[in-house]
Order: structure tokens, then sequence, then C-alpha cells
């Protein structure tokens, strides 16, 4: 079906052109997922809310702005994808889904997440990137499973102290904020593994030698005059990166560094839950 005619349809609310968007979507499926990615959806046809062994929801790239009550039916979701929509708040009944594990909520118009996600305390994954968050909401750091947390491309110039309570957290994204300083925080959350602060502007990088379950920090376009100090063995990613802080002058002129290829970014492809 066309791009065109499904945007029509969706402006259709009869059951018959919505089982025609939903290509006949009637029975559970055997793989327990449901993808419903790029169908030009405005609402989410609540008969989809009666699979309750559904494991996986994808809802990405359509027009949602909001969620039946009557998803609340599905508990045993362990991954719900609502990336590319039009969400301006997090429907609530997302917070009664208690088995989550991945929660993709990117490239939406989220200012702020609401008190009702610390429910949430299987998610291990949680994509907030692309959003208008000038802040990273406080009830994150009540995630205590938490091992991935992806918030770039915000508006964020700080992180909050609680964060380091957040034990499990091994990888965290920040690229594309306006982070003006290297976040303290961080300094204290000694088993993460991955860093990107990479598109900020953070001048100066404190040693993060002291991180023993550092693996890989990516820098790079920041207006920095250093390179962050880091323990044998873990990579880094921007200015000076293979070299010493500042660049070596040899023969009276300046070796020109090339910068290392470019590391795997968040993955495009929905993971699983581990």
């Amino acid at each position: 079906m066309g791009n065109s005619l499904k945007a029509i349809l969706a402006f259709v609310p009869s059951n018959k052109c919505q089982k025609y968007l939903l290509e006949d979507l009637e029975e559970m499926p055997v793989d327990k997922m449901v993808d419903l990615s790029g169908r030009q959806m405005r609402w989410l046809p609540v008969h989809i809310c009666s699979f309750r062994e559904l494991v996986k929801l994808y809802l990405s790239d359509n027009n949602l702005n909001n969620l039946p009550p009557e998803l609340e039916q599905l508990q045993n979701l362990q991954i719900l994808a609502l990336d590319f929509n039009n969400f301006k708040a997090l429907p609530l009944v997302v917070c009664t889904l208690k088995q989550l594990c991945i929660l993709y909520l990117g490239n939406n118009k989220l200012c702020s997440l609401p008190l009702e996600l610390r429910l949430l305390q299987n998610l291990k994954t949680l994509w907030i990137e692309s959003n208008c968050l000038q802040y990273l909401p406080e009830v994150v750091c009540e995630l205590s499973l938490l091992k991935t947390l992806h918030a770039g491309s915000n508006a964020l110039r700080t992180l909050p102290a609680q964060l380091r309570c957040l034990r499990e957290l091994r990888t965290i994204w920040l690229s594309g904020n306006l982070l003006a300083e290297f976040p303290p925080v961080l300094l204290d959350m000694p088993f993460l593994e991955v860093i990107d602060v990479d598109r900020n502007s953070i001048r100066f990088f404190p040693s993060l030698a002291h991180l023993p379950g550092l693996k890989l920090v990516i820098y790079d376009h920041n207006p920095c005059r250093n390179a962050p100090k880091v323990a044998k063995g873990v990579r880094r990613v921007g200015r000076w990166s293979e070299e010493t802080p500042e660049p070596r002058k040899r023969s009276g002129a300046v070796i020109a560094i090339p910068l290392d290829e470019r590391p795997l970014l968040p993955p495009a492809a929905k993971s699983e839950p581990e």
C-alpha cells in the first residue's frame, strides 16, 4: 500500500479502514511480536491490546500522540517502541507495563517524563534522544536496573547528582547537547564502560583514568584544549586521541593527527532484552 493512501486512511476511524491499515492483523502472532511501524497511524487500534501475551510492540514512525488505556492489558510486554511519533507527554499507561525492559521514546516532543516512570523497575534500556529535554528528569535516576541511557540531541546543560545511584549503568550517550563542562557526576560512576559527550561545548576534560570499567570515551567536536586522560587500554575518539593531551612537534612542524574511525553509534536496529 502506498504511503499516500495510508496517510488518507489514517484519518478515517472506521473499522474497515483501520483493518486495511493493519493488513488484517486480527490474531495473536506466533512470535508474540507486532510491528506497526510506518503505518501513518494516528491512534493505536484497541484490538491490539487484546493480544495479552504480546512481548514486543513496535509503533515507530507514525503520527501517534496518545495511547488507549487498554494498553495496560499487555502485562507481558518487554519491548515498546514509540520513537518517531508526536508525543508531547509520555502516556501514563506506558508506566503500567511493569515488565518493560526496553523503551524507545526518541524523536518525539517530550519536555519531561512523568514520575510514574519509576514504576518500570525492570527497565534496562531507555532511549530519549532527539526530544526537547532541557534537563535529565530525576525520575530516570530511580530506574535501578538501567544499563543503557541514550539522551543525545536534547538541550541538556548538566546531569543530576542522583545519577550516581544507577550502579548498573554501563553506557551513556550524551552527544549533541549543551554541556559546557564534563558532567561531574560521571566521575563518581566507576562502572561506566562507554561515555559519549560528542558535539557539546566542553572546553576542558578532567582525568578519567580512575574509572576502572571504562572502555570507550567519545569526546569529538568539543572546543576542548586537552584530551581526557584514561587508563591503559581505554579507547578515545576525539582530538589527539592517539597522542598525549597536546599534539607533539617534530622538526619544527606540528604532526597532523588523523581522527580514528568513528565507533559504532547507538544501533538503529532494535535490540533485544538481556
